[in-house]
Parts: structure tokens; C-alpha cells; sequence
């Protein structure tokens, strides 16, 4: 995503006023999305809501709905009323002043349905610039078959997880305990924030300084990890969401799959005949006992300053999935979401849920504590270009071009340098 200047960026006037008065008729809002199964949540909303209606439109998936959101708020006309947005998109569009405060709108008053690192991925103190829906605490697949067959134990460390897959390779040289994605920059931002590394210190309101770390020490130790697992043969290196990928989930070549919130319904619908055979448990700790967790993936509604109604829009944002159980019925058992809000994690029918595809274990009992676990972290306002630096030079490092932890730092130095261009200050 492209990027003006810091300097610019700070200071871009805010739009979302509150023109008043009372429509004819009920407020039309349009909101662009990419969930599943979203237009069964929409009809509900309209059906229950007679004050306020959606316009769904699907604008494009993750970056094609961003480019599109850039140009239409760059324009000034053709931006959405409400628009998802990742929670790592967030800064980039809160620092352009394209976001409306929903605060001033009432959203704080929703504050309490969601846990602190959560709600603090959507605000600045009382200011709120979007609502959480979903997010991706992380755990650990498990082909229990294979598990069996092998004799290998379920690892409660990261060392345990490296002992179980020396084992499953001596038995079987051609199964990997699990495959590493380095095309995927949230997978391994996810596992670096369980670790404890944090790439980045910043905050909009403190704008334009930034804290660039991500060749940090606990960051290194993962890459560290990590190499020597895909050198002694023990991880496989397919790019996720490739045709290798998807047989490896399918065939046993992958004994286990470090997955999000929303792996187990993603895993069910690419590797169907593996049905029954898998089952889930923590990921492995770097430290024995502890419950350090990280985040893969996770999302929000956000109000756009081209928006003539923020009250009616901010309602939206807060009420189309918020804690409506019918509407999170169809998002859990249709879309595979894992909710943020936390009457929603502990309704029975969620936390209780049993999966088939799982041989009826209650697959949420170990996702939900990951998800209650995870530390706060912060994103920086371009995320889009971090993700492309780290995904480009892991896969460098895969191909023995350097180093996985000298990746990192490239990784750092490029970014820096990027910051600095765009009129950051950067600190190291």
C-alpha cells in the first residue's frame, strides 16, 4: 500500500461529522466485507433493525479491498460507510485521519464484552477506531493416528516439539512434524509474538515516532529454531495455500499443523478425508508451564470519515456481529470465525461446541484460554510493507541465501530505512 508522508499523514483533516437531523425513512449504510457467509449476517441485521440498513459489497479480499479503500479515500467520494479492516491494517489507515472516532458515538460503552490486548488493537485511550470481531489465537493439529502409530507425545515445550519430530522422522523419512509457511508474514508474526518479540513500539497519537525491533533477540531465537528444524529435515517449507500445502495436510506428510482460531474450520474444508483424525492441543511453550500466546489473523469494522451518518454507521459497526448469538451462529458453524467478544466465548453453545472433524473433541477448550493469553501488541502504520520485507527474506533464507536469523536483519535495516523515507522517527 502506498504511502504519503508521516508529516503529511498527521496532519490530514478528520472527517465523520454528525450533520444531525432525523433521515425519512431508515439510514442506509454501506459497509464492505469479505467474510463468509456474510450475507445470511446482513439479512439478519436488516431484518431485525428497522432504523438502520446494510448495503453489503464485497470490494476485493484483504489487499485488493485495501487498494480500492486507499484510492476511494484518497479521491474523497466512493469509500464505504463501515469497512473491515485486519487489525494490522488498522494504523495505516488511523494515521491518515480516514477513521472516525466511534467513541464519540458511544462504542466505549461496549469496552467491557472484549479482553484488554483485543480492545487495545482498536483504540487509543477513549478514542476508538474500530471494533473487534474476529481473531486467530494460535494452537497446535494433531493427526492422533499418527501421533499413535509412533508412539510420539503430545509436546508441551517448543524443545519437547523438536524431540517428537526426531522421532517421527526416524520412523517415517518421509513425514515432516509440520511445514512452515514463510510466504505467510501473519504466521510468523504470530509465532515471534508468542516468543515475546514485538517488531514495533508505536502508537497514532505519538505519531511520527516508531519503534523498529525486529531483529530482537527473542525474534532471532525463533528463526534460530525454526532453521535448524528445516535443515535437519524435520520442518517441510511448502508455501501455504499451494497445491504441496494442501496434500501435506491431506496425505499424513504433516503430522501436525500450527494453526489459528480459524484453522479448524479452514482445515476441514481442505483436507475433508482426514476427517476425524485430527485433534488439538496448546502450542508448545518456549519455557516449560508457561501460557505465552500470539495472534494469526483477527479483524474489525471500522467507520471511514466519508460517512454521513458515524452515529448510525458506528451502531453498525457495533451490532452486526458484537454479541448477537444468532449472528455468531452463522460466523462460527458458516464462516469459521473465532469471536473477540466475550459473552460469545463463553456461551456454551461456543465454548461447548463439539467437532466431528476433530472425533467430537471441544476444540474452543483449547483456543479460547490461547486467545485470553495472548500480550498486547502493536502494529506499525506500514504493515504491508513489513509483511512483504519478512515473507521476502525468510523465503531467501529458506533457499540458504543467508541465515534465518540474518534475515532479520535485513528485515530491520530495510525497514528502518523505509520508515525514515516516509518521515518516521525512527527509534532502534
Amino acid at each position: 500500500m502506498a504511502l504519503v508522508t508521516a508529516a503529511a499523514m498527521v496532519l490530514a483533516g478528520c472527517g465523520g461529522s454528525d450533520p444531525g437531523g432525523k433521515p425519512d425513512g431508515p439510514v442506509k449504510i454501506k459497509v464492505w466485507a469479505w467474510y463468509p457467509a456474510f450475507q445470511p449476517v446482513v439479512d439478519l441485521f436488516n431484518k431485525t433493525h428497522t432504523d438502520v440498513q446494510i448495503e453489503w459489497t464485497n470490494a476485493g479480499t484483504g489487499q485488493d479491498q485495501y487498494t480500492k479503500l486507499q484510492t476511494a479515500l484518497k479521491a474523497g467520494k466512493g469509500a464505504p460507510d463501515v469497512v473491515m479492516l485486519e487489525f494490522q491494517e488498522i494504523p495505516t489507515f488511523q494515521l491518515t485521519k480516514h477513521l472516525v472516532d466511534m467513541g464519540k458515538y458511544g462504542a466505549n460503552d461496549i469496552k467491557g464484552n472484549y479482553v484488554d490486548w483485543a480492545w487495545k488493537q482498536v483504540s487509543n485511550g477513549d478514542e476508538v477506531y474500530a471494533i473487534p470481531v474476529d481473531a486467530g489465537p494460535m494452537a497446535m493439529l494433531y493427526r492422533k493416528d499418527i501421533f499413535d502409530k509412533y508412539g510420539l507425545t503430545v509436546p508441551k515445550t517448543w524443545a519437547e516439539f523438536k524431540e517428537q519430530a526426531q522421532k517421527l522422522k526416524a520412523a517415517s523419512p518421509t513425514s515432516f512434524m509440520t511445514d512452515f509457511g514463510a510466504n505467510d508474514g501473519g504466521f510468523m508474526t504470530g509465532l515471534l509474538w508468542q516468543a515475546g518479540a514485538r517488531p514495533f513500539t508505536y502508537k497514532a497519537a505519538q505519531a511520527p515516532n516508531i519503534g523498529v525491533d525486529v531483529n530482537s533477540e527473542p525474534a532471532k531465537k525463533v528463526m534460530a529454531y525454526w532453521e535448524d528444524m528445516v535443515d535437519s529435515g524435520l520442518a517441510d517449507t511448502a508455501a501455504f495455500a499451494t497445491t504441496d500445502f494442501y496434500n501435506g495436510l491431506s496425505t499424513g506428510k504433516y503430522a501436525t499443523y500450527l494453526a489459528a482460531g480459524w484453522g479448524p474450520g479452514y482445515l476441514s474444508s481442505v483436507a475433508k478425508e482426514t476427517s476425524g483424525k485430527w485433534r488439538a492441543a496448546p502450542l508448545p511453550q518456549w519455557n516449560p508451564g508457561e501460557n505465552a500466546q500470539g495472534d494469526w489473523g483477527g479483524s474489525a469494522f471500522a467507520v471511514t470519515d466519508q460517512t454521513k451518518h458515524p452515529r448510525e454507521a458506528t451502531k453498525v459497526a457495533m451490532e452486526i456481529f458484537g454479541v448477537n448469538k444468532d449472528a455468531w451462529k452463522i460466523g462460527i458453524d458458516q464462516a469459521f470465525l473465532f469471536p473477540t467478544a466475550t459473552p460469545i466465548l463463553e456461551w456454551d453453545a461456543f465454548r461447548e461446541k463439539k467437532y466431528d472433524f476433530f472425533g467430537g473433541q471441544k476444540v474452543n477448550e483449547v483456543f479460547v484460554p490461547a486467545y485470553n493469553g495472548i500480550g498486547e501488541f502493536e502494529w506499525s502504520p506500514f504493515n504491508s510493507y513489513y509483511f512483504s520485507q519478512l515473507t521476502t527474506a525468510l523465503n531467501q533464507a529458506v533457499e540458504k541465501k543467508s541465515s534465518w536469523p540474518a534475515a532479520l536483519d535485513t528485515v530491520q535495516q530495510n525497514l528502518s530505512t523505509y520508515a525514515s523515507q516516509q518521515g518516521f522517527k525512527v527509534a532502534p
